[in-house]
């Protein structure tokens, strides 16, 4: 039996998906503080003692990303200096994750460099939801669990599925997520054909499948700009679809993101709580909010006890 008392702590990034977290496993939110110098540098501090403990930090790196992947490097050197047994950072969102390849000379490779800080910093272990490409996980050179959030959000829509309803993948890259969809509710499954023209631009040339007269559910690991989704939606409206729902895990929602769905010919949007939504986009938008905290909460709690993750990673 484990005998280390368990913590989770969280830095600005999400905290009511934190508390949500601790109000699963049944255990006060660990007690620490975020302030800044006068010159803007950041200053973490742990209020409490975690000699021995195993520590759990709850912290997407969502926008704004850079400050938040801080916060979360701090938090980790914070914590292992102050001699907690293991240290694993949960990552609802993982930023930068778009990186996670050269396609292109002189660039980056993001995605990596973002896992060797948080190796680096002194995390033992790290979960993570939905990355963006799965073979981020070999970029951590510590074990990392990858939960999806497709079976909550496949669970959300089972109650009123439609008996025409068809899965649609907006591009390529997301076959596999669409096709567990598809698996789950019983669906039939078309794709988009998309391509990338810049980082905010993407254009549809081709449509595989059939939308005629029926209900469409579109899905994604995330939306960004919403470029990919909107130029889906209206595609798919013009191949006769009767009506159009958006599914996602990461409600990024940056630049003309709202403003795209707003006019494209989408009637409701659901996402999931691994990023704070804004008043401004939920005002904004016919949408609905799924929440990870459970599965998040499991996780840790099996992890805590040294028990098997492997149930928890869904994915058709």
């Amino acid at each position: 039996m484990n005998t280390r008392q368990m913590f989770v702590f969280t830095g600005t990034a999400h905290p009511a998906l934190a508390q949500s977290i601790c109000d699963y496993l049944q255990i006060p939110l660990g007690d620490a503080a975020v302030t800044r110098f006068p010159d803007g540098e950041l200053n973490v501090k742990v209020n409490q003692d975690v000699r021995g403990a195993d520590v759990f930090i709850v912290q997407p790196t969502c926008p704004p990303v850079n400050e938040n992947l801080m916060e979360l490097l701090l938090l980790i050197d914070c914590l292992v200096r102050a001699s907690a047994d293991r240290v694993t950072a949960v990552l609802p969102y993982y930023g930068y994750a778009r990186k996670d390849r050269k396609d292109e000379g002189r660039v980056p490779i993001t995605a990596k460099l973002v896992a060797n800080l948080i190796v680096k910093a002194g995390a033992c272990r790290a979960v993570a939801v939905d990355l963006h490409a799965t073979q981020i996980q070999g970029f951590f050179d510590i074990p990392l669990d990858h939960l999806y959030a497709e079976p909550i959000l496949a669970k959300h829509f089972q109650k009123d599925k439609s008996d025409e309803l068809v899965i649609v993948s907006p591009d390529v890259g997301s076959m596999k997520l669409a096709r567990a969809f598809a698996e789950h509710l019983q669906a039939g499954l078309a794709v988009v054909d998309k391509r990338r023209l810049s980082p905010e631009e993407t254009e549809t040339h081709f449509f595989i499948g059939d939308v005629h007269d029926k209900d469409v559910l579109l899905v994604d690991d995330m939306i960004a700009t919403a470029g990919s989704m909107a130029q889906a939606a209206l595609m798919l409206k013009d191949q006769g679809a009767k009506s159009i729902q958006v599914a996602a895990s990461h409600p990024v929602f940056c630049g003309p993101a709202v403003e795209r769905l707003s006019e494209a010919p989408v009637d409701h949007v659901t996402v999931t709580d691994t990023i704070p939504l804004r008043d401004s986009t939920a005002a904004a938008l016919p949408i609905t909010v799924v929440s990870v905290a459970g599965l998040l909460g499991e996780a840790i709690k099996r992890i805590h006890l040294n028990e098997s993750v492997s149930s928890l990673f869904h994915l058709g």
